[in-house]
């Protein structure tokens, strides 16, 4: 059987550029998969670890100026945004490994023996261990940050886990030329290639996932690809940890205050978050609740006035731009729905950014079920403007929405002051894993505090995908009982020979 093409396409033309890659077999990924778990033991010391995260970023960085126009040609995402993408994943790259460094992801706490406690404490010393091989799969709509030396794969290697990377069919040539970049600063360490290999396919993806030494896996990418990936990880014999970032409409609140105060102002902010990326970013606001009345007219006035200026944008791909138009136009023909601004097709290969308004009360009708598409994320340009008569019907409304990425709540100065409005950033926080006030959701920092999750259909789990904090999720507590010094880990040893932060007996030391 001959191997499967993979094209790299360019979506501004819908064409064909080059054959980027093959399609991985069963026997491929089985190969990728044993080379990785064979590189375990490379990744053991913690100096060789950050020496290799820091010079990934190093290369990378320095292989912009070819990286950023492939990927600009199989995305067009453009230089500017691609630019800044890509320095996010060196940054983060170089954070993680300064985490590495500093050893408190290892979580050390030790217990001294008690025989007054009741019952009798024993030596105990307890630490994080590495998962084993983590699958990755990337991202389309952030070709740097999201895939193969993005998050995931930066918080995996971080924690010492090797990686096998499922390319996005959306950037294979992108997808290829990163990898190299990472074998290249692997080969400057003596690590071997398997600590980061690559596959392309759909059918290598479900391979991958169901694979025997898989130990977890991480996903970014559709409620429906990631709940088949989810379930087929759930079902293997040895059920393994699933990470899936699946689709989130990150509701926005703007009370009948802040938007009296300030409608012209959210507007603007809404139609700029709504569009970055052409509406391609997992933490746009899909839904926005709106008071009716005098103020709220004002708001969204603004928001389809700032709208009139933004021209027609290209999605990742044909099918997206599809389904985009499929989706926008089955949501305009329910009953009560308007199109302020109408979203849509462009020319041939692009799509116009668009606005969807009704009245709470469709959302809120026990037996208006067809509306409740508009409560399913639409990926691209286009957000849902929900007019409410008062704040218990919004409320209404927050009680049918799902698991979020974010939520935010728009206050006027006033509120924010007397804090009058932290009865609904309470009825906000249950939906979302961030929730914001005043601001907007569209860009996710990376930082020590960053939580990037939410309840399902948002996430598959409780952890987060941006922050330090994700490499726990590649991470197993071990606790070793009375054991003699000369068996321990160096990292558990009483003299604490690597000067790591840890718990001893309920005090803060490092």
């Amino acid at each position: 059987m001959s191997a499967i093409p993979v094209w790299s396409v360019d979506p501004r033309t819908g064409e064909q550029r080059e054959q980027a890659a093959v399609e991985a077999t069963d026997a491929s990924v089985d190969a990728a998969v044993r080379a990785a778990h064979a590189a375990r033991g490379a990744l053991t010391d913690r100096a060789v670890r950050s020496a290799f995260l820091r010079t990934a970023a190093d290369l990378l960085d320095a292989a912009r100026d070819e990286l950023v126009p492939l990927a600009d040609a199989e995305t067009a995402l453009g230089a500017a945004r691609l630019n800044g993408e890509l320095t996010r994943t060196c940054y983060q790259l170089r954070c993680f490994a300064d985490s590495v460094d500093e050893g408190a992801f290892l979580d050390i706490i030790i217990s001294h023996p008690d025989a007054t406690a009741t019952p009798p404490v024993p030596d105990l010393r307890r630490l994080k261990v590495p998962l084993g091989v983590v699958a990755v799969y990337s991202a389309s709509n952030f070709p740097f940050a999201f895939s193969v030396a993005g998050g995931d794969t930066a918080s995996a290697l971080a924690a010492g886990c090797p990686v096998v990377v499922k390319a996005h069919p959306d950037h294979p040539a992108t997808s290829e030329a990163t990898v190299a970049v990472l074998h290249r600063a692997a080969a400057q360490h003596g690590l071997p290639e398997g600590v980061a290999a690559l596959v392309h396919g759909f059918d290598a993806g479900l391979a991958l996932v169901r694979h025997p030494l898989v130990a977890a896996a991480g996903f970014t990418g559709s409620v429906r690809g990631g709940r088949a990936l989810f379930d087929a990880a759930a079902a293997r014999p040895t059920p393994i940890p699933f990470h899936g970032e699946l689709g989130s409409l990150n509701p926005v609140l703007v009370t009948g205050a802040a938007a009296t105060e300030r409608a012209e102002e959210i507007g603007a902010g809404l139609a700029g978050s709504m569009t970055m990326g052409v509406g391609q970013f997992c933490v746009k606001p899909g839904l926005v609740l709106v008071p009716a009345g005098a103020s709220g007219d004002g708001l969204l006035k603004s928001l389809t006035q700032s709208l009139a200026d933004v021209a027609p944008g290209v999605l990742l791909d044909h099918r997206m731009r599809d389904n985009f138009i499929a989706g926008v136009a089955e949501r305009a023909e329910l009953p009560d729905v308007e199109t302020p601004v109408t979203p849509g097709p462009g020319d041939a290969h692009s799509v116009a950014t668009g606005v969807l308004t009704l009245p709470a009360s469709r959302l809120t009708d026990p037996d208006g079920t067809a509306h409740d598409l508009l409560l399913e994320e639409c990926f691209g340009p286009v957000t849902v403007v929900v007019r409410y008569e008062d704040v218990t019907e919004a409320e209404a409304v927050l009680d049918r929405l799902p698991g979020n990425l974010t939520a935010t709540l728009h206050i006027s100065s006033e509120e924010a002051e007397s804090g009058s409005a932290a009865g609904l950033l309470a009825r906000l926080t249950p939906l979302a894993g961030r929730v914001l006030v005043n601001a907007w959701p569209t860009g996710v920092a990376v930082a020590p505090a960053q939580h990037h999750g939410g309840p399902y259909p948002a996430t598959t789990s409780t952890s987060t995908s941006v922050g330090l904090t994700a490499a726990e999720r590649w991470l197993r507590p071990v606790a070793y009982q009375n054991t003699p010094e000369a068996l321990l880990p160096p990292e558990l040893r009483e003299d604490n020979p690597l000067g790591l932060p840890r718990v001893v007996d309920g005090r803060r030391e490092g």
